[in-house]
């Protein structure tokens, strides 16, 4: 899987380190990365903010135990921050 844009300072809440395997954090940023948004509702805009290098990338995720978690990776590509819904 190639990545189709930059992630930035990579960031992950305390709340995401203690609910969330390490290796499901791994592969969320992986496919979100590689333009797989998971459960994303708005997939569409995503698709536009990288191809036209605008606006901020949102996946949402499920972990091994079904719980959600977000990626967010800011506008301008300085950071993406790993969290879970509540901790927005």
């Amino acid at each position: 899987m190639k990545r189709k844009f930059e992630l930035g300072n990579i960031v992950i809440t305390s709340k995401v380190y203690s609910a969330i395997a390490k290796e499901d954090i791994s592969r969320g940023l992986a496919r979100h990365m590689c333009c797989d948004w998971g459960e994303c509702a708005d997939p569409e805009m995503n698709d536009y903010a990288v191809e036209n290098n605008d606006g901020r990338i949102l996946s949402v995720y499920r972990d091994h135990k079904g719980a959600r978690f977000w990626i967010i990776t800011e506008a301008d590509r300085s950071a993406t921050t790993v969290l879970l819904p509540e901790d927005y």
